[in-house]
Parts: C-alpha cells; sequence; structure tokens
C-alpha cells in the first residue's frame, strides 16, 4: 500500500511538471543548446582552400584572432561600447529617476515612452537616422535654413554617428534596470539624509548612488555586450569606418566564407558575456535585472 501510495503521489505531483516544463526544455536544447554546441565545434575546424569546412580539430582559427587588425578592431568596440554605456548611464539615469519618482498618473506615460521603442524593428529605425543625418537630411536642411552653415555637413560614416546609433538603440536596457533599482529606494532614508544635514548632491553621491549601483552596473552589461555585436548601427551609420566585433563575425560567415573563425569570434563574445555576467553576481547582483 505504501508502495502504491508513493506511486501515486510521484504521478500526481511530478507528472504536471514534466508536461509543462518537458516541451520549453526540449524547445531550449533544440534551439539554444544544440546550436551554441555546433558553434563551439565549429570553432575548432579548419578550412581547405575552396573554403570548404574541414571537421579536424585546430586551435588554429583562435591563434588568428590575435592578428593586429583584428586586434585593432577589438579596441575600437571597447572603445565605442564604453562610450555607449557612459553615456546610457548620463541620459537615462536621470530620466530613470523621474520616472520612478513620479508620482501622478504621468508615470505611466513616462514608462510607455520607453518600451515604444520596442515596437519597432530596430533597423528601420537606425535607417531612419540615416535619413536625418544625410547630406539631404532634415538636419542639414535646418542647419542651413538657419544660416549656421554654408553646405551640408558631413555627418554620416563617423565614429561618433556609430555611438549615437547605439545610444538611440540602447538606452532602453539602461533605463528599464535603473528604473528598477531607484523605484525600490526607501523614501525615509532620503528623509533621514535631509534631516541631517545633508545637500542634495551629498545625498546624491552618498545615499542615492550606492543603493542604485546594482541597477548601473546591471544596465552597463545590458548595454555594454549587445554594442559589440550591433554591427548593423555600424554598417548603416559608420560605413566600415568603426567596425564592431559583430561586424568581424558577419563578414567571416557572408563575404568572408571562413565559418570556423567567425564561429571562433562568436565564441570570444560568449565567453566575455559569461565573465561580465558572473562578475555581476560576484557583487551580488540579482540575475532577475538581468533578465536571465
Amino acid at each position: 500500500m505504501k508502495n502504491k501510495h508513493s506511486k501515486h503521489e510521484w504521478k500526481s505531483n511530478t507528472l504536471p511538471s514534466i508536461v509543462m516544463v518537458g516541451p520549453v526544455t526540449l524547445l531550449l536544447l533544440f534551439l539554444v543548446v544544440a546550436p551554441l554546441i555546433f558553434v563551439a565545434v565549429m570553432s575548432f575546424c579548419q578550412t581547405d582552400q575552396y573554403y570548404n569546412v574541414l571537421y579536424r580539430f585546430s586551435v588554429e582559427n583562435y591563434i588568428k584572432l590575435l592578428n593586429a587588425d583584428y586586434v585593432k578592431i577589438y579596441g575600437q568596440s571597447m572603445i565605442i561600447a564604453l562610450l555607449t554605456t557612459i553615456l546610457c548611464i548620463l541620459i537615462g539615469y536621470p530620466f530613470s529617476y523621474i520616472i520612478a519618482r513620479t508620482k501622478s498618473k504621468r508615470k505611466q506615460l513616462l514608462y510607455m515612452l520607453v518600451i515604444i521603442p520596442f515596437w519597432t524593428n530596430s533597423l528601420i529605425r537606425i535607417y531612419g537616422w540615416r535619413t536625418l543625418l544625410g547630406t539631404n537630411g532634415w538636419v542639414n536642411s535646418i542647419l542651413q535654413f538657419l544660416h549656421l552653415t554654408n553646405e551640408p555637413l558631413d555627418l554620416l560614416y563617423k565614429q561618433g554617428t556609430t555611438v549615437l546609433g547605439m545610444v538611440y538603440c540602447l538606452i532602453p536596457f539602461m533605463i528599464l534596470p535603473l528604473y528598477t533599482a531607484i523605484e525600490k529606494l526607501d523614501d525615509s532614508l532620503l528623509e533621514a539624509s535631509s534631516d541631517l544635514g545633508a545637500k542634495p548632491g551629498a545625498t546624491f553621491f552618498e545615499v542615492i548612488l550606492p543603493l542604485t549601483s546594482s541597477g548601473i552596473f546591471s544596465g552597463s552589461i545590458m548595454v555594454f555586450i549587445p554594442c559589440l555585436g550591433y554591427f548593423f548601427v555600424s554598417n548603416i551609420l559608420g560605413g566600415g569606418n568603426s567596425d564592431v566585433i559583430g561586424n568581424l563575425i558577419e563578414r567571416q560567415f557572408k563575404s568572408g566564407n571562413n565559418w570556423p573563425l567567425g564561429a571562433a569570434l562568436s565564441i570570444i563574445l560568449i565567453l566575455l558575456t559569461l565573465i561580465l555576467v558572473k562578475t555581476y553576481q560576484k557583487m551580488g547582483g540579482e540575475m532577475d535585472n538581468l533578465g536571465v
């Protein structure tokens, strides 16, 4: 009787969980784990003179990643990602603070202004910036109309334009974690700081900033990592003058037809992501803030 009861209890508790979780697990294995394993295996393969993939173990692809031209693009990628992250913090923090501390009905409206860009494909929005900044675009037309310039300015295909596009695409990923962290602030701590005679600047740097540092760090990860892979922004606004690691990967898989080398670059990018996420965990960050 006891065995029958335990067997029935196992069926009633475990079977529904397997039925609910099983399909999702299989889907993740098929769409996430299997492709990652394939990319990892591909990164250790070779190519022949016709760029056909040869399934022979080699670390040659990882050695090629130390090429001086590639290292230059790594550095350029890091600079673009760092500038983008800093600008997203400087722009996103005040906006997040206003949203989080607003008590009126406008709070939902402000929050929606952050979400709405996600409803439109980022590629279309970047092409919009290309139209605005072009020689015949609105920006140059307004500048000439106001007699601030005598001829159209060359605004496209520069590193600054690429950073502008990156900030535009990725700033929501900074605002949302910051909003979550700022909203959790205890008002009594701010009141105590004010009662003790602290000025607004001191309150911000001594109380608010340390308590919201987790939001800053999680937002930085969510901006920094995608910035290294957003090759389409560099292609459209940078014109190949401000490549990121994503551009290298794209070229190897497309025009270069060197899949093993592209796979090795992808693995390096994945490892960098894992290192940053692990660092975030070590610092006591919550994985929910990263959407993981």
